[in-house]
């Protein structure tokens, strides 16, 4: 490919990467707005916000399900984030 072609081909690649981003975030917002409506039952149920044995079970699931290339230390990194800034949510 010519380095125009290859331009072309990036700044699309760049522009797929923006819309899933956009994608992504609307989702995030979403889990988030979930989580507080879930810490809200929690809190009525006396029951405490943090629950590892869920957490353990989300990433138990989401393992079996991935089929790369994220790679399984890279997901669980990310979904522990997810996991923690939800649960910070919640508070």
């Amino acid at each position: 490919m010519v380095r125009s072609d290859l331009l072309r081909e990036l700044k699309k690649k760049r522009k797929e990467i923006d819309l899933i981003d956009q994608k992504l975030l609307s989702l995030l917002n979403q889990r988030v707005r979930i989580a507080q409506e879930i810490g809200k039952i929690k809190k009525e149920m006396g029951k405490k916000i943090y629950d590892p044995e869920r957490e353990k079970k989300v990433l138990k699931r989401l393992k079996s399900k991935n089929r790369g290339p994220l790679k399984e230390e890279d997901l669980k990194k990310v979904f522990t984030t997810i996991m923690r800034v939800c649960r910070k949510s919640q508070a």
